[in-house]
């Protein structure tokens, strides 16, 4: 037989289940002081320049929000869009359901490093061709035609540009002749789309022409003393630039490491920044 039930033990009350209801202090600790979920949320738009490129919606991939564009110089680019991409028929915002295939779009494209996508940040729908920029290299230059081929900094695709008696080319404060311009120079160019096959320049911008000179001050980001291979990250622009060096002709390459601030000269040579000199701060010499 069971032992008895003392009287304290039976008259003490069971415990019942029950539900406690967070208030939204409990999950604070999650989420930035803007409100943004980093589970939930798409990060924030990547920062860097922007490419506005023209042309026809090919194909609509509404699963992997990506579309197709049959952009004018005759090239095709896979683009993505999300939560963050600005869609807009003619001024007013709207959605997604918007892009058809065959409809003529304008859009701001970016190079998403995270997802190693191009991802756009406005799509603009029935308006007439914007002004638009372009950052690349040159590949060819025709004098006769008057038109010059860029390979574009995020898609590295080529694109076509017209230039005729109106274009601007400098380089800085210089003005440049179009048969002084030569294949391996980066530029900078702004022009208007006009007929569905390549812009018509309105300024070219020289950045670097090959055997330029130039000075970079800034920290290291990246270091490779066996491929001879350093990126930095400059105080100038807050740009990052690659940059090959022997580290033989270094003697301070031993000291060098990520987050020494530099300061290096180095000659441009069309597809790559090679340093003729080195100078470690607070070395007080030229290497």
């Amino acid at each position: 037989m069971p032992a008895p039930i003392s009287g304290a033990t039976a008259t003490q009350a069971i415990p019942q289940p029950k539900t406690e209801i967070l208030d939204s202090s409990a999950t604070g600790s999650s989420l930035g002081t803007d409100g943004h979920d980093p589970v939930l949320d798409p990060p924030p738009l990547p920062e860097g320049i922007t490419t506005l490129v023209g042309g026809t919606i090919h194909r609509v991939d509404r699963v992997r929000n990506k579309m197709t564009v049959k952009v004018f110089n005759g090239n095709t680019w896979t683009i993505a869009f999300d939560e963050r991409t600005h869609i807009f028929r003619e001024g007013a915002q709207t959605t997604p359901l918007a892009l058809k295939k065959g409809e003529r779009v304008y859009v701001d494209t970016m190079l998403d490093p995270n997802l190693h996508q191009i991802l756009a940040r406005n799509i603009r729908l029935g308006v007439a061709a914007p002004p638009a920029d372009a950052d690349g290299q040159v590949t060819n230059i025709d004098v006769a035609h008057g038109e010059v081929t860029l390979r574009d900094n995020i898609s590295s695709v080529p694109v076509h540009f017209g230039v005729d008696k109106d274009t601007r080319i400098s380089q800085g404060s210089s003005p440049v002749q179009l048969r002084e311009l030569k294949p391996g120079a980066l530029v900078h160019v702004q022009f208007s789309p006009e007929n569905g096959t390549r812009g018509m320049a309105r300024n070219i911008s020289v950045i670097a022409a090959p055997g330029s000179a130039f000075t970079f001050m800034g920290k290291l980001t990246y270091l490779d003393t066996h491929r001879g291979l350093l990126a930095i990250q400059t105080t100038t622009d807050g740009r990052t630039y690659d940059i090959h060096f022997d580290p033989r002709r270094t003697p301070d390459a031993d000291r060098l490491t990520v987050g020494s601030t530099v300061k290096i000269v180095a000659t441009f040579e069309g597809t790559q920044y090679t340093a003729q000199s080195v100078q470690l701060n607070g070395s007080g010499e030229n290497r």
